[in-house]
Parts: C-alpha cells; structure tokens; sequence
C-alpha cells in the first residue's frame, strides 16, 4: 500500500534507513538535505518505508503543484528491493489529484514509458572510477589533456582550504551575474546545504590558488552511495586560460581512482557542458522528467508565471 504522508507524518529516521539501503539512494533523498532544499516537503510511502518518493510541493494562485527544488538533479523513487517499471507506474498514479501542475524528475534507476507525452529525457555525464588514473587519463580526449598540461604549467596551487562563502562569491561575481532568477535566499540555502554535509562528512570542497594566495576556481563536491557528485562550482573569467576547473576536477579524479565510486558532474543538457565533461572520458546516461498539466485553459496560463 502506497501512503500520502504530509511532512509532520514523515518518520524521518525510517525515511533514511530506507533511502541508505536504497539501491538507487542518493545524496539528494537523505531527509536532512529535503529539509534544506525544500522544508516542508511531503511523500509516498510504500508499506514500512520499503520504497519511498519525495515530493518537492508549493502553492501560488491557489494552485497547488509540484517543481523540482534548486541544487537537486534526481528524485523519484527509491527502492530497497527490485524497482520495476511497474513499481514507477504505481507510484505516479498515487500522485494526489490537488497537485495540478507536475514537474519533476526523477531518477536514472525509474524506468518509464517515454513514448508518454508526459515524460522527457535529460542527460547525465558519469565517470566509472574502478580503474587506475593513468587508464582512466588515457580516456581522456585531446582537449582535456591539453587544458590539463596548461593547468598544471600555470603554477597553480591545489587546496582543500576553501571555505563555502568562497565558492558562492566567485560564483556571484561571475557566472553568477546572468541568473536573476537566483537570490540571496538561493545563496542563502545553498551555504546551509554545503555546511550541513561538511558536517555530516558527506561534502568536500577542492580549490585552486594563485601563487600570491588568490582563489581563482573552486568546486563543491557532495559524497554518498559510492558516488562523488560535482555540486557547484565558481571560478574567476578573468583567469580562464588557466583551466583551474580542469585540474580541480582531475585531482578528484585522481584522489578517487581504484575506488568503487563513480564520479557525477550532475549533467549537462547543455551541449557545451556535456562536451566539456565527457573530455574526461565520462559516458551519458538518462533520467526521467514528468511535466503535465492538469490545469483548465484559464488557469494553464498561471502556470506561465509560477515562480518556483
């Protein structure tokens, strides 16, 4: 039997157990990273949290609906045992009728019928670590090992001594300044999230300095379920030919190798970030998105203007 549970209804600590041995867990599904991301957020439980679906809610106009909260790739549903197509379907269909507009996605483990008009595909990039880095550098393409060798001839200095703050202001003052749609709430929100993982021991943040001490590219990086995902990251225009990025994230790579992990950039459907990930040698991977509206005519329009 699959329940609807509003947050207060939620056993938090069997919510985690679940998701730690959840097939499919991952760093997005632990119940303190929804309480960041999206407080208040509600969920379908199968039987005695044997499988679990977050679900990310908001109501603007009157209209309640779902919406896939900032700094999360992948929810859906998570499974201790066999997860089928099927198990997917049964979860979507015990979706209440009061959330009106959906888009969310899920994750690359729940299979779906995408011959729908209600599911699309989106792109990962995943790097397998199980082999030596040498093997693993020789999959690298022509590019990357070229930005790499500028990387490493610019003198730059590797640091673990980065603190979030950082991070998120070389984000702002670069990148940073052609998303409006992120505020200081966003910012706000994300600094909890990487301290609160640093704290769990489930996030690390890796750096790249100048010889005079200046910061000029930094990534965070969230661990858990055997998996490195590349979070976030801010990096200095005024410094690009030096790739610091690139040997950031090679000296992950490296760090990890011969491990059991797997290394996620967490996308892109950008053609030209999908580009740059895969010179690591990565493969393409997909996961599902459900978006239909269930909204009359009038109200359809509203949902144009729903800030999320």
């Amino acid at each position: 039997m699959i329940r609807h549970l509003k947050h207060r209804e939620i056993d938090k600590k069997r919510w985690d157990d679940c998701i730690e041995k959840s097939f499919n867990g991952n760093i997005y599904a632990w119940s303190w990273y929804l309480d960041i991301v999206h407080p208040q957020w509600n969920a379908l439980v199968e039987n005695d949290y044997e499988r679990v679906m977050p679900l990310t809610s908001n109501t603007k106009f009157g209209i309640t609906y779902l919406f896939q909260p900032f700094f999360v790739q992948q929810l859906g549903v998570f499974s201790q045992t066999h997860l089928s197509q099927e198990n997917v379907e049964r979860f979507i269909d015990n979706i209440p009728d009061n959330y009106k507009f959906i888009e969310i996605r899920l994750n690359s483990f729940n299979k779906v019928n995408y011959e729908l008009d209600c599911f699309r595909k989106h792109r990962n990039i995943e790097l397998d670590l199980i082999s030596d880095y040498q093997s693993i550098y020789n999959s690298y393409n022509k590019n990357t090992k070229r930005n790499l060798a500028k990387a490493q001839n610019s003198g730059l200095i590797l640091s673990r001594d980065i603190d979030a703050e950082t991070v998120i202001k070389l984000f702002r003052e670069n990148r940073g300044k052609n998303i409006s749609h992120w505020k200081d709430k966003e910012y706000q929100r994300l600094l909890d999230l990487i301290y609160t993982a640093i704290h769990k021991d489930a996030c690390f943040i890796c750096g790249a300095k100048t010889n005079d001490n200046q910061t000029i590219a930094a990534g965070v990086f969230m661990y858990s379920h055997d998996r490195i995902t590349f979070l976030f990251s801010g990096s200095d225009d005024s410094h690009k030919d030096k790739h610091a990025l690139t040997l950031i994230l090679d000296s992950v790579i490296r760090y990890f190798s011969e491990t059991q992990n797997t290394f996620d950039f967490e996308g892109s459907d950008n053609e030209g970030l999908a580009r740059y990930y895969m010179g690591f040698g990565a493969r393409e991977l997909y996961y599902p998105e459900i978006k239909y509206n269930n909204l009359n005519k009038l109200l359809k329009f509203a949902t144009q203007i729903l800030g999320k």
